[in-house]
């Protein structure tokens, strides 16, 4: 009498080959020289934003302004309110994610021109940055804009939004901001992530070499 014995299935393991998995994630350094963006940089976006047209240029090319000048992560942009715009005193009151500090920052001249005339063709919105379907922008819209947008600019390398908020924080350590106050500024709430602004500052070797 023979005995059926049920064969075991081979496991196979998921591979990047077969294709179940994803292949993994390369290193920052492997895909671009540095992570922030320089403030002409910046006006290269904003720049190539604008050429979007006039309704949704405007909101672009605001929302990369408004995210390099109070460097905001993108989560904190997209849910940027009108309530928190004081037209009057020409402050934005900053809410912080991630325990982050929260700050009042004044909003520069050009700045505020922009957040007016996105103002003046909202619908009703609580919300600053809308889409073309009503809805508040997403940071995952953003994201793959912002992508885009760097393959329109022609940049060497492929960038993303968290490098306009080191933008930010490496601009305004060049400029020899306090580090207390830049780490107020940006919502830190351990300064060792401030530091890395100021390490990086070319203003710390100034003088070192006499011409």
């Amino acid at each position: 009498m023979k005995i059926l014995t049920k064969k075991r299935k081979s496991k196979t393991r998921p591979t990047a080959v077969n294709g179940t998995v994803p292949p993994p994630r390369g290193l920052n350094r492997d895909v671009r020289p540095r992570e922030y963006l320089t403030p002409k940089e910046v006006e290269r976006l904003i720049e190539a934003a604008k050429k979007r047209g006039r309704r949704y240029g405007l909101r672009d090319a605001t929302m990369i302004l408004v995210a390099f000048r109070h460097g905001l992560r993108v989560v904190e942009l997209c849910a940027l309110t009108w309530d928190q715009i004081d037209f009057s005193a020409g402050m934005m009151h900053v809410r912080r994610v991630k325990n982050g500090m929260y700050s009042v920052q004044q909003i520069g001249g050009e700045e505020m021109r922009a957040l007016r005339a996105l103002k003046r063709e909202d619908g009703g919105s609580r919300f600053v940055f809308m889409t073309e379907r009503g809805a508040p922008m997403t940071p995952a819209g953003f994201r793959k804009f912002f992508a885009r947008l760097g393959v329109v600019g022609k940049f060497p390398f492929p960038i993303h939004p968290h490098m306009l908020r080191h933008a930010c924080g490496y601009k305004l350590a060049n400029d020899g901001r306090d580090t207390r106050a830049l780490q107020h500024y940006l919502g830190h709430k351990n300064i060792m992530h401030t530091v890395r602004y100021t390490e990086l500052s070319p203003e710390r070797f100034r003088n070192f070499w006499e011409d």
